[in-house]
């Protein structure tokens, strides 16, 4: 038998990673026209030391981008999620009142999402997910791209 579940994801759409190099194109060609050519870069070009700033804070996006990740462990103890490097919950067995995989549909976009139906929501992709809701009346969703396997993984556990 199966003793965890274990799930990590990473943001790989291709869409995504073309837009974020896309983006990423500009300030590079900005800093190689205006600071290694002496040429103005556009009609009202940026301080020298604005468009390192603004290409500093575009690079550190796309490595921000490449390093979330959202991992999920869940075995007889309870949940553990890591959406690193923001959040980190372990949850017990003891304090949850119910577990389901569930198609959540649109929640505004991936990543961390407040104030959901569903909570928290944490995910990367898709629409499906493990909907939480704990003793407190606290609830929170994590995605899944795996939701037939965590599903039977559930069942087997919780029998």
């Amino acid at each position: 038998m199966i003793s965890q579940f274990n799930e990590r994801q990473k943001f790989g759409q291709w869409w995504l990673w073309l837009l974020l190099v896309g983006i990423g194109v500009f300030p590079a060609i900005g800093i190689y026209k205006q600071l290694i050519l002496k040429e103005e870069f556009g009609s009202k070009p940026m301080s020298d030391g604005g468009l390192i700033t603004f290409s500093l804070i575009i690079a550190a996006v796309i490595v921000l981008f490449g390093i979330l990740r959202l991992e999920t462990t869940i075995d007889h103890t309870g949940i553990r999620m890591r959406y690193f490097p923001f959040v980190r919950k372990n949850v017990s067995w003891q304090t949850i009142e119910s577990v389901n995989v569930i198609d959540y549909g649109f929640v505004g976009g991936w990543g961390i999402r407040l104030w959901t139906s569903y909570g928290t929501v944490y995910n990367v992709s898709g629409s499906k997910g493990l909907a939480i809701q704990l003793k407190n009346g606290k609830k929170f969703l994590i995605g899944t791209q795996k939701p037939t396997e965590l599903d039977a993984f559930l069942k087997k556990i919780k029998s």
